[in-house]
């Protein structure tokens, strides 16, 4: 009652602080007397020890604000200047490694970089020729034994003493997709060297070697059953999905074919040599030189050289054909390409089931006849030549796994309907 003038509340049995008002500020004795317990800044009463409370909690609260505020403080601070230190440390790395005066070349995980380093050039000779596994666009690949027991594949680029920057660039590409990529179906990348003596890269040794040295080899070929090819493409298949619907920005291989999908001893596929990869950008451009494999490379890039997703699904029915069939399927691709073109209605009738089977080994019986076909019928849908009626891989990849029925596409005169009853092939 800020507008009280005057009051009078003696003999009421009143306790406590007098509240701070001016009919309290300008009264005297008399208007309280009486109460047992009142308190406050009349004359003649006790003073309130609650506010001496009052300001201790409000001390107490203060504190407890100031001090987490502080250690919050202090500790951004630490993260600052721990980030700052390494930053300039990195730039300073970097910086060595443009004009080859670093000590220290390598970067790489889980080890002593120097020590690995040293050991993969007392391992390969100098990078001898006998210890070359493959041979690609950007470079050769090693295998080299650590002196840890632990076999490794060393993928060394072109141009050691002065790398052109078109290896450059693909080296790049190929650490930033593999060190972002984290599948199992895609091959483990444990790090890499790049200075003036040499730039190279280094990742798991798969024993199985690749897919394409599988399918060319009279004597493994006889192992290479229909459960594995189907792991096979099924394993490649994940990978992509993963990169393309995953990954954030989506990455595109851009270079998947036979001698790119390396395989375990347990025939796991591996999708590897990623020095084409591109990272999708939606904000730019995708225009770029061509890039890939003759014979796994997507019609359009002839024409349009703008790779997308749909780039590495057509690659992917090509793969798949040619595990199914043992061979590269360049011939019955052109045929159905030419059956599409002249709208042949019967194009189906001339390429049975049968005679697209691998003949090296027994032909599929059971299950697995069902799987081999559905495979089949996934890998006519990838190969139409419009690429937005290829599905995507992650479509591709759900569907192999459950081996349900999904809308598909195909070149036309393919029944894709029927390649799932393996009747239709008169098989």
């Amino acid at each position: 009652m800020a507008s009280l003038t005057s009051i009078d509340i003696s003999y009421n049995e009143l306790e406590g602080p007098l509240p701070n008002i001016p009919a309290f500020r300008n009264a005297t004795i008399e208007v309280v007397r009486g109460n047992k317990g009142l308190c406050g800044f009349i004359a003649g009463l006790n003073p309130c020890t609650a506010t001496i409370s009052t300001r201790k909690n409000k001390i107490k609260k203060l504190l407890l604000i100031l001090i987490p505020t502080l250690g919050c403080l202090l500790t951004l601070f630490l993260v600052v200047r721990a980030s700052s230190t390494l930053c300039r440390r990195v730039r300073k790395t970097e910086a060595s490694l443009v004009d080859g005066s670093n000590e220290n070349p390598w970067a790489i995980w889980s080890f002593d970089g120097r020590m690995v380093y040293e050991n993969i050039i007392e391992a390969t000779e100098e990078f001898d020729a006998k210890y070359c596994i493959g041979v690609g666009g950007q470079g050769c690949v090693y295998k080299a034994q650590l002196q840890t027991g632990e076999t490794i594949a060393v993928k060394k680029l072109k141009e050691a003493l002065d790398v052109e920057m078109v290896g450059r660039k693909a080296f790049e590409r190929e650490i930033h997709a593999l060190t972002g990529a984290r599948h199992r179906n895609i091959v483990k990348l444990y790090g890499f060297c790049s200075c003036s003596r040499h730039s190279f890269l280094v990742y798991e040794f798969l024993e199985s070697g690749s897919l394409k040295d599988v399918l060319s080899n009279e004597e493994r070929i006889t192992r290479f059953d229909w459960n594995k090819r189907v792991k096979v493409v099924k394993g490649v298949a994940h990978a992509l999905s993963y990169m393309h619907h995953e990954c954030s920005p989506p990455i595109i291989h851009r270079d998947i074919s036979s001698k790119n999908i390396l395989l375990d001893e347990e025939y796991e596929a591996h999708v590897s040599d990623f020095g084409m990869a591109k990272v999708l950008n939606p904000y730019a451009s995708n225009w770029t030189s061509f890039g890939g494999t003759f014979g796994y490379a997507a019609p359009e890039l002839a024409y349009t050289m703008k790779p997308n997703e749909k780039c590495d699904v057509y690659s992917f029915g090509v793969v798949t054909l040619e595990v199914i069939m043992g061979r590269h399927p360049g011939d019955l691709i052109s045929s159905l390409a030419s059956s599409s073109s002249s709208s042949s209605s019967n194009s189906m009738a001339s390429c049975p089931l049968k005679d697209i089977l691998d003949q090296r080994i027994p032909n599929p019986e059971g299950n697995v006849l069902g799987e081999v076909a559905f495979v089949t019928k996934m890998a006519f849908s990838c190969l139409s030549p419009k690429p937005e009626h290829r599905p995507s891989m992650q479509l591709l990849s759900r569907a192999i796994s459950t081996q349900s029925s999904i809308m598909l596409s195909a070149p036309e005169g393919i029944k894709l309907e029927e390649l799932v009853d393996p009747n239709c092939f008169n098989y």
